[in-house]
């Protein structure tokens, strides 16, 4: 690895705060946004549903992130 790099001031606030948060709230967050959407879709509302639907994967990415900066540390 380069040593050379090392990460900003404001990505490392970020991760602090970000790396208090459980990492089950990302799943959870995930799956209730996959719910939200199964409800509009039963409601005929598919544009809501589609929009919520396709929040699920950034939850559970971040939530990815916030458990590889819990365990490798940030820099």
């Amino acid at each position: 690895m380069n040593d050379d790099k090392k990460e900003g001031q404001i990505a490392k606030n970020i991760e602090n705060f970000t790396a208090e948060i459980p990492s089950d709230v990302f799943l959870w967050t995930s799956i209730g946004a996959m719910g939200i959407s199964l409800t509009f879709k039963m409601l005929k509302k598919n544009d809501m549903a589609l929009f919520v639907g396709q929040w699920a994967a950034p939850f559970l990415l971040m939530g990815i992130y916030n458990k590889i900066v819990k365990t490798e540390g940030s820099d």
